[in-house]
Formats: C-alpha cells, structure tokens, sequence
C-alpha cells in the first residue's frame, strides 16, 4: 500500500510518498484556498493510488491546523489518515540537504517534501 505523507502548512505543503519501506519527496504544492489544496492532494491521492495519508504534527497552534486539515481531509477524501510527530522534521531536513551540498535556491524550494519523507520515514520505521 502506498502512504502520502503531509507537511502541512498555511500557504503550502510538502508532501512524500512511500511503497513499501521508503519515503521519497515528491513535490511541495502551494495553495491560497484549502479547497484548491484538497484538489491537488486528491488528484496526487487517485494518481499514485495512495492507500492512507500520514499529517505530521508538531506543536501548539500548528498541531491543532495540521488535525484539522488531516480531519478534513479524511472526510473529503475518504481516506484513512493517521497523524505523526513531525517536531524537528524541517530542521532535519535543511541540516540533511546543507551537508549533502545542495544549494539554497533549490534546498529552499524542496524543503518542506523533504521534510514530509523524514517524517514518513519516521512513521514507517516505526510501524511497516
């Protein structure tokens, strides 16, 4: 089963998506409206055959957005949707795209996917 993983945020979301045991970035889409933000999601969602969606979590005012747009999501999709920690996972992820020597212009472009793989990751080393 395929698994989309979501960095969710208010003007754009990183996502990655897994088969099997392995995460990979797949793009970072922006979005003014929620609505044109759940259309590509589902287009993503049909295209890749996605089975369930991992929203990473972190803290405070953003954990309570990112619950409530994996929520929307379930309904609108109907999809199953579990939430994970994703606390640290864009730190991670700049750290990880400076030392591999990825330049700033495309590391800052990419960074939010980057950080959905490493948050799915993290769910899939801990549950697949």
């Amino acid at each position: 089963m395929k698994i989309l993983g979501i960095d969710y945020g208010t003007s754009k979301i990183g996502v990655s998506v897994s088969e099997g045991f392995l995460a990979d970035p797949y793009q970072v889409i922006r979005y003014q409206e929620e609505n044109d933000a759940i259309e590509k999601l589902s287009f993503i969602v049909k295209k890749e055959d996605i089975g369930k969606i991992i929203v990473g979590v972190s803290e405070g005012e953003s954990a309570e957005s990112s619950e409530a747009f994996g929520k929307l999501l379930k309904n609108k999709l109907n999809i199953e949707v579990d939430f994970w920690d994703e606390t640290l996972s864009t730190q991670e992820a700049i750290n990880k795209s400076i030392e591999a020597g990825m330049g700033r212009e495309k590391r800052k472009a990419l960074e939010d996917a980057f950080a959905a793989t490493i948050m799915l990751q993290s769910y899939l080393d801990t549950n697949v």
